[in-house]
Order: structure tokens, then sequence, then C-alpha cells
């Protein structure tokens, strides 16, 4: 199969699809991997790095998706690239489509078969999506407590604290991947965190295995009463393949301290609060009822290495099987291939994605 890995156009987007050890791989098995110029030079792999290993340094953008049969990508296509892509070909990516009616369209009209990364569902667990959130939930607190800082907008509050003055509170909300690295990294800065969580299950893991956070049955009620304390909120809700639940209204943020910070890593799938909208990492907040916004939609491009290292990790083996077998015979022998199709022949085939906007839905047909 031609594999074709496509520079990312998304703003401040530096990760790539295939590393150069996992293109050799590709070829090795008997695949021709096609590797924009520069697509990896943002992560740290030049084009040698490809070249050596037998990959196909391609010059432009269109004959990466003209010429390959499986694209693979790490960031949903942008406007400009709908136009290049066709029937029988497989797109391979993010997508979080429940946030992008536009996109949604895009892909019906031009027959691709889109699979989404986020929607791949094995045993209850999203694998592919799974190092982006922990990445994301780490980076939230980092970015959290700079923004904290007087200088750049915020209260002027050390999250760890020192001898004698109090930590920072940090509420985070939902306890999946990217809420439970949060947390972890925020206790680890000495800060007084509080995880809101609806499953009873999870808590009772998380207060086993962080043992200095508190954890707290999530409600609106409990949440308002702890905003007027909290210095930095973290949303970490995650419903696979659906819109976000706004959980935050704008009464809830006026609740807040002046100069407090909101990071709303579910900018993805819309946001969890009323006042989200996407940023850039070049232009990353905006302030609104007192609160500083961090809603950058790609968080993990901001460590573009890692994240590209940690995307292949669990990327790879579905991309070979694609590659190897075909889309019928992959989701064959992975059956958790077919809840990443989001769309096919035109059709809506992700349940939460239709009810999202509200468009009909039938199941893949493979």
């Amino acid at each position: 199969m031609i594999i074709g890995v496509p520079k990312e156009i998304k703003e401040q987007e530096n990760r790539v699809a295939v590393t150069p050890s996992s293109a050799w791989q590709l070829i090795k098995s008997g695949h021709q991997v096609l590797v924009e110029t520069q697509a990896g030079a943002g992560a740290g792999f030049p084009d040698s790095d490809y070249a050596e290993v037998g990959a196909e340094i391609v010059g432009t953008h269109a004959e990466v998706f003209q010429r390959g049969e499986l694209i693979v990508k790490v960031k949903e296509p942008l406007h400009s690239e709908y136009p290049l892509l066709r029937r029988g070909q497989l797109l391979f990516t993010y997508l979080h489509l429940a946030a992008n009616r536009e996109l949604t369209e895009a892909l019906m009209a031009s027959g691709v078969t889109a699979l989404a990364y986020e929607t791949v569902e094995v045993n209850r667990r999203l694998p592919l999506l799974e190092p982006m959130s922990e990445i994301a939930g780490r980076m939230s607190v980092l970015v959290g407590g700079y923004f904290l800082a007087k200088h750049a907008g915020g209260s002027g509050t050390l999250l760890g604290g020192v001898p004698g003055v109090l930590p920072g509170k940090v509420v985070v909300i939902g306890g999946g991947v990217a809420g439970i690295n949060a947390a972890r990294m925020a206790t680890g800065l000495g800060a007084d965190v509080t995880i809101l969580e609806v499953d009873l299950e999870r808590m009772r893991f998380l207060d086993i295995t962080l043992h200095t956070a508190h954890t707290l049955y999530s409600n609106e009620s409990h949440l308002m009463e702890l905003l007027p304390q909290v210095d930095l909120l973290i949303g970490a809700v995650l419903v696979p393949g659906a819109k976000a639940p706004k959980l935050i209204n704008r009464e809830m943020l006026r609740r807040m301290r002046p100069g407090s910070v909101l990071v709303d890593i579910a900018v993805d799938q819309g946001g969890c609060a009323e006042t989200t909208h996407p940023t850039t990492h070049h232009d990353p907040i905006y302030v609104e009822e007192g609160v500083i916004h961090y809603c950058v939609a790609n968080m993990p491009g901001a460590y573009a290495r890692t994240a590209t290292q940690a995307l292949i990790n669990v990327t790879h083996r579905y991309i070979e099987l694609l590659a190897d077998h075909g889309l019928e015979d992959a989701c064959e022998r992975q059956p958790a291939l077919l809840g990443g199709i989001n769309v096919m022949n035109g059709q809506l085939t992700n349940k939460a994605v239709a009810l999202a906007h509200g468009m009909p839905f039938s199941p893949p047909k493979v």
C-alpha cells in the first residue's frame, strides 16, 4: 500500500504521524511511504532520516494526497485540504468531528473513509488518545502555574506555596487519563488538589493512588462551593466521540477570583466551559469574567518530539494492520478499528457524532 505522510498545516502543529523508525518498519513489510518534505522537522526528524530508511521525500502537499492510498496525519484536515481527499482513500488521524460540522460534511462529500484515533475503543479504553491525554494533563499544570504568575496576568499565586504560606488550590474536573495526569503533576508540585468525578470506583482508585489529592463527587453544587477558593481549574472531561458537556457557565466563573486560571483540555471536543473557544500556542489565552482561559486546541503539539514518539507507540500497529490487510481484513483482525470509522461512503458511521450534529447515522459496513 502507498502510505502518505503530509506535513501538518494546523497553526503551530509540529507533530508528525510517522517517524523514520516506523516508516522503516512499513517499508520492510513491502509498503511505499511518501513523506512530504519537512514533515518531521518540527519534531526533530529531518528529511534525511526518512530518506535513509527508504521513504520517498515528496515536494508538495497535494502530491502526498494524490498518490497516497492511506493518508496518516496527526490533526484533522483543514479547509484547504478538503479538495485533496477522494473516494477510495483511507484517512487515519485525530478528527474530533462532534465539534466540527463543516469538516464532517466535507469528509462525507469527499467519499473518503475517515478513521479517528480518538474513537478506537478497546476494553472501555481509548488507547490512541491516551498518550495525548497524558501529555495534555501534565502540561495543563505547567501552563496553569505559569499563567498564575503576576507578570502573565494571573493572581500571583505559586501552586506549591512555601513554608508558612498555603499552597494554591487546583480543581480537576474528570478523573480519566487527562485528569489523573493533571492531578499527579499538581500534587507533585505540592498544590492542594481536588478531583471531581462521578464514577465511584474511579474515585476509589484515585484515592488509593493519589494519596495527597482529595476526591469529591462531581455535581454543580460541589463545584460552586469550590470555585471561590480555586486558583487553577482544569477541565478534563471526555465523552468518547461526543461533544464535551458544558459543566462551567458564566455564573460559575464569576465566583472565581480575578486572576485565577481555567485550562480546558476538552477544547478539541468543544470544551467543557460555556466561555471556551480554541486558541493557539502563539496566542494561548484570553480573559472572560476575570478568569484567564487557556484553550489551546493542540496542547501536545507544544512538546512535539515527545508527543510524536508517544503517538507512534500506539498508532503504528494499527497503521501496519491497515496497510498489510486493507480495511475489511484489518477490522476482522482488530474489531476496535470499526469504532474508529467515523465517515464511510458519504455517510456518518459514528453514532455520537451523528447525535451531536442531528444527522443520520449508518453503522459502518466493511
